[in-house]
């Protein structure tokens, strides 16, 4: 084929394509069978989408008289979809180590919570802080995930938890998703936690009757786009009731449901979310055997958390209950002051070591599976033409070195290529052979 292309990956040892027939998700027999070819090729078209993927010497062929602006070789090397996060909390101010120490001594998340800390030491120090100051320590996060393979990110509010801050987050979450080379999928999550000095009733009551048609208003204006709402329904928190209302509310106004639910003390948030036609719900430390069910029938996707439950010694979610049942499950980080860490290899790791998942199972949660949690697996989640061209190269010939090595994406991802765009190259990697 004849003409120009902005970039040509050749001759990888191992191309993960994940899926070939345009799933939108996988689910536990699927897994399984994990799209991988040897000796093969991308193709990347000027638009940032994927043109072709398959065998180095078809490829060759099938491009001989065509012009690449960018060619890179991938001998001994391999190509992934390029991550992603599914669950994060990135926009805040003030910082929380101390409270590590408090959990390490004992302490438990709602012992922090009820002491003034938690949410509500976040949400003080970013109503406090300019727009411009959280954008650069997001800016910063943000280039952390990307340097870590994640190209896709869903980035919540919530530290605000009144109108004015909220906004002001959201505004922030847009200016990156403009500026920065890295997706995002911006949630609402004004219902994060009740602000001091109202009830839950009451923060429900303003969070349907002032913030979301004032978000319908921006996104009407052009001024700001969200994609998902989301609540934190929990005991002490948003009871389910409250949390119905406000999920409803969000979907009248073209927003997906994508929220927290069944964490730390069972809500029935699986069922609600299935009534409800919920994109994702995350957390589901606590799901009752029928919300699993429901959650099967109804293809909502279970994002699962590793990083919270390792870090809180929570129990862990039961992903393999979870797979065999037909759930939908995806991975996210949690990234947060409360559980720092912006590595989806790291997440995919514990989600193999903690939750019992396999490698490819692992890979297939933090990819395609991710993408339909936040509604994007038709854009995004594997290497299939039409498709964006997200992709990381890998300086290793066997692909499940990035799950294997426990931290050491630092030294393996070589190249992270965000709409067909090196948006990363990592200069201290050298060349090497498992």
């Amino acid at each position: 084929m004849a003409g120009q292309y902005k970039l040509l990956l050749q001759g990888a040892q191992q191309l993960v394509l994940v899926c070939t027939r345009g799933e939108r998700y996988l689910l536990e027999d699927g897994m399984r069978d994990l799209a991988v070819l040897e000796n093969a090729s991308v193709v990347i078209g000027k638009d940032g989408n994927i043109v072709a993927a398959g065998d180095s010497d078809v490829i060759r062929k099938q491009f001989s008289g065509a012009y690449f602006e960018k060619v890179i070789d991938c001998s001994g090397k391999c190509i992934l979809p390029g991550l992603i996060d599914a669950h994060t909390h990135p926009v805040w101010a003030g910082d929380r180590v101390h409270e590590f120490t408090m959990k390490l001594a004992g302490a438990s998340y709602m012992d922090i919570h009820q002491a003034g800390g938690g949410i509500h030491f976040t949400v003080e120090h970013t109503r406090k802080a300019q727009e411009d100051e959280l954008f650069q320590s997001f800016k910063h996060r943000l280039l952390r995930m990307l340097r870590a393979g994640t190209t896709l990110v869903e980035c919540k509010s919530g530290y605000g938890l009144n109108l004015e801050t909220e906004i002001k987050m959201l505004r922030v979450i847009e200016r990156a998703r403009l500026e920065l080379d890295i997706g995002i999928s911006s949630t609402y999550c004004g219902a994060h936690s009740v602000p001091k000095g109202k009830t839950a009733a009451e923060a429900t009551d303003d969070i349907i009757s002032f913030h979301l048609p004032k978000l319908k208003e921006l996104d009407l204006n052009g001024e700001i786009h969200v994609d998902n709402i989301d609540v934190f329904c929990e005991k002490g928190v948003f009871d389910l009731d409250s949390t119905r209302r406000i999920l409803q509310a969000g979907k009248d106004i073209g927003l997906q449901i994508n929220f927290h639910g069944d964490e730390l003390h069972p809500m029935k948030c699986a069922e609600l979310g299935a009534e409800l036609g919920a994109q994702a719900i995350s957390h589901l430390e606590e799901i009752s055997d029928e919300g699993v069910m429901a959650m099967a029938r109804s293809k909502c996707a279970a994002v699962l958390l590793p990083t919270t439950a390792y870090m809180l010694r929570l129990k862990q979610p039961q992903a393999r209950k979870m797979l065999k049942e037909g759930v939908i499950v995806a991975l996210g980080s949690d990234f947060n002051p409360n559980a720092y860490c912006c590595s989806m290899p790291i997440v995919m790791h514990l989600a193999c070591v903690n939750m019992k998942m396999s490698m490819k199972e692992a890979l297939t949660a933090a990819t395609i599976n991710a993408a339909y949690a936040l509604g994007r697996s038709h854009t995004h989640g594997s290497i299939e033409a039409g498709k964006q061209g997200d992709l990381i190269i890998i300086n290793s010939s066997r692909w499940e070195h990035l799950i294997y090595q426990f931290g050491g994406h630092q030294e393996l991802i070589e190249h992270v290529i965000v709409k067909g765009q090196v948006v990363y190259t990592n200069e201290r990697t050298t060349k090497y052979f498992m």
